[in-house]
């Protein structure tokens, strides 16, 4: 464990001087963006693709790029919390004394870890979205609930003809990322003092109940924090998804480009979407880690293994 101090921070001279150059450099690479580059701007074009007006009703309604932010959300909750699911049943199988679950485990690990990212999503679009999912005729089940269900499943997954990629994308996202996040609940298991297991013990529990009720309570703060910092990675991770036609925000900023060749103004757009999601989730963790600090007075950083 990590004390944290509570002393200000101040800046430096040091700092000055970095910060200087950083605005000098910047400075420059616009300089050079729109003096020297040979690139026709049209950033008065990129509103339109955020809202549309429906000409039935007059309203204002999301376009491409507000509808692949909202599945780009859809696609991070889903496979985080499916993930962290997974990650924990086998953060637990590694740290059990059976060597089958421990094998398990590290199997599952070793596996993934090791499997190009593109590769296991082209994998599960192909196997589960073409063979599995049409078995089960998800689609048309849904098809024939009230209209009212239906408008559930599309605000918290995704519209009725898109559905099995969607899922596809997030069973892959969610085996990427659990991956990940069974060695941080190992280690947050692990990073427990042994002595905590012998306590349990004399106290007549046995090996569930020492790791129910004594040790993985401990072990939870020290995971939070990681695990908070790993979703905003499956945020990134799920831009890969769009080589399978998933229709999130990469997705549609490729279909925008290939319609109006607008290059730089969209993928600057995209990176902009991306930056205020993401930042906005490092802020919640910021909070996050401070109430932690607070509420245990130590750090609680743990390794991914």
């Amino acid at each position: 464990m990590t004390v944290f101090s509570s002393a200000p921070k101040r800046i430096s001279r040091s700092d000055l001087l970095i910060l200087g150059l950083f605005l000098v450099g910047l400075g420059y690479v616009v300089y050079r963006a729109v003096v020297f580059l040979d690139y026709p701007w049209s950033w008065e074009s990129i509103p339109q693709f955020f809202f549309k007006r429906d000409p039935a009703t007059g309203s204002w309604t999301p376009n491409l790029l507000v509808q692949g932010f909202f599945t780009t959300i859809r696609l991070s909750i889903w496979g985080m919390v499916l993930g962290t699911l997974v990650g924990v049943a086998m953060g637990l199988a590694r740290t059990s004394q059976s060597l089958f679950l421990n094998l398990l485990g590290q199997a599952y690990v070793g596996l993934i870890r090791n499997i190009p990212p593109l590769v296991l999503i082209f994998i599960f679009y192909f196997f589960i979205g073409d063979q599995i999912l049409p078995f089960f005729e998800l689609e048309n089940f849904l098809a024939s609930l009230p209209g009212p269900f239906q408008e559930l499943v599309v605000f918290f997954l995704a519209p009725l003809h898109l559905l099995t990629p969607f899922l596809s994308g997030v069973a892959a996202l969610a085996l990427l990322e659990g991956a990940y996040i069974t060695e941080i609940v190992r280690a947050g298991i692990d990073s427990i003092d042994p002595g905590q297991w012998e306590a349990a013990a004399s106290l007549g529990f046995p090996r569930r109940g020492q790791m129910c009720y004594v040790v993985f309570p401990q072990a939870l703060p020290r995971v939070l924090l990681p695990l908070a910092g790993q979703f905003i990675s499956t945020i990134k991770d799920s831009a890969i998804v769009s080589v399978v036609s998933i229709q999130e925000l990469t997705f549609q900023g490729m279909e925008i480009m290939a319609a109006t060749y607008l290059s730089l103004e969209i993928w600057i757009t995209i990176t902009l979407l991306y930056f205020v999601l993401t930042f906005a989730c490092s802020l919640v963790v910021q909070r996050f880690e401070l109430s932690l600090r607070r509420r245990w007075g130590v750090g609680m950083s743990v390794g991914t293994g």
